[in-house]
């Protein structure tokens, strides 16, 4: 899940772990989790995570000392990936959506504006001379297990 970030807005197209880059609209991590305390834990891991990358005076060496891979295998055994960016992007989640019983419609519930809250997420995005791969930090910290 983004966490809410008040310090540093920015606009970036938005993307999730794809083999390639595929910018679509953000279907967050938190609907797919069964388990509300670990969607809590990782929306807590990742303000932390993001908010020390922006801190940090040497951004290379806080992603190195958080395990995250300057470069990984290439994808379906092509060249290897090298990072290149890290992007950060601000979003404001202005309602919910989810499926009506008995329906092809979503139940929209638009929020009213005290409970607008503005989140960051963090891309990491990778590149080789014939692929592109934008993995989501959400999906790194998630993957890296319970701490």
């Amino acid at each position: 899940m983004p966490h809410d970030h008040h310090h540093h807005p920015h606009g970036h197209d938005h993307a999730h772990d794809h083999p390639h880059d595929h910018n679509h609209p953000d279907d967050h991590l938190a609907s797919h989790m069964h388990d509300p305390d670990m969607a809590a834990e990782l929306q807590v891991l990742t303000e932390q995570f993001i908010d020390g990358f922006v801190q940090a005076k040497d951004k290379t060496a806080y992603l190195r000392l958080a395990g995250v891979p300057l470069e990984k295998p290439g994808q379906s055994g092509g060249p290897g990936m090298k990072l290149v960016d890290v992007r950060l992007s601000t979003e404001w989640q202005v309602g919910t959506a989810s499926p009506s019983f008995g329906s092809r419609e979503l139940s929209y519930l638009p929020f009213p504006g005290s409970m607008v809250a503005e989140r960051t997420n963090m891309e990491l995005v990778y590149v080789s001379m014939t692929d592109k791969e934008v993995q989501d930090i959400r999906h790194f910290l998630a993957a890296k297990g319970p701490v």
